[in-house]
């Protein structure tokens, strides 16, 4: 592996969760009182992030490792990346945490542009970054998962591990099955993505386990500026949605830096 590639926090993220309950959730059937309860615990936490984001306007989604510290390549790489999205008029999100996705929120942040996370309760006690506007910390991973999804146009992988791959393929998943409408979908660091890229254009392909079509909207590049035009013009283009909030239910709408 080549030293640019290393992340430099090489810490055990745990092996005991910080809420036993949850992994006790997750190992089959409890009684009737435990899964009920656990239900509604989903669902009010997919409420309370409804309210929260619901008015962040036109978002990106980065996602990355929380390992590489601020003298990294890609942590450099996450950051140009969060100014661009900003210049382009999107609100940067990421999983609220330290290494990528702290990047993405700070060069959001540098611009005055809005800057949100959905952090999540982990062993290792991940905290959320100090670059956010507006952030959450989730108990579940499937409505943190949701959320990251729901309120973007595009979405961007840089460099990460199991959780940036399992993020990645949801999204691309949802996209192929047209769960998801096909909003553009960037992989910057094209060569640690390229074993990857390999796989999904001619192994998966040449398979026939995906159609060629499904690897339209996947774009590899290793500039933060084209990936934002693709995102601004293969996204909004076809999606420029928007919402307005209720001043009866007592929503705000999220400053944007184009607002002051």
């Amino acid at each position: 592996m080549r030293e640019e590639f290393k992340a430099s926090n090489l810490s055990q993220w745990g092996a005991l969760s910080r809420n036993e309950e949850e992994r006790i959730f997750l190992e089959g059937p409890k009684t009737r009182t435990f899964e009920t309860r656990h239900a509604f615990s989903v669902f009010f936490e997919m409420i309370k992030g409804f309210r929260k984001f619901h008015f962040v306007g036109p978002c990106v989604t980065v996602f990355g490792s929380a390992r590489f510290s601020e003298d990294h390549i890609y942590y450099k790489l996450a950051f140009e990346l969060g100014q661009e999205l900003t210049y382009k008029g999107f609100a940067v999100m990421t999983g609220g945490g330290p290494g990528i996705m702290e990047a993405a929120n700070r060069g959001a942040k540098s611009m005055s542009g809005t800057s949100l996370g959905c952090n999540i309760t982990l062993p290792k006690e991940q905290h959320p970054n100090k670059y956010l506007d507006v952030w959450m910390e989730f108990k579940y991973f499937m409505v943190r998962k949701f959320m990251l999804a729901k309120y973007s146009y595009g979405f961007v992988a840089l460099p990460g591990g199991f959780g940036t791959l399992d993020e990645l393929f949801g999204i691309l998943t949802l996209i192929q099955t047209k769960k998801m409408r096909d909003f553009p979908v960037v992989l910057m660091g094209k060569e640690y993505w390229e074993p990857l890229r390999e796989l999904i254009e001619e192994r998966l392909v040449e398979t026939r386990t995906i159609n060629p079509e499904d690897t339209k909207t996947i774009y590899f590049t290793d500039s933060p500026s084209e990936a934002a035009k693709f995102i601004l013009s293969t996204g909004t283009k076809k999606f420029n949605l928007t919402v307005k909030p209720r001043k009866i239910l007592g929503e705000k709408k999220v400053p944007r830096f184009y607002d002051v």
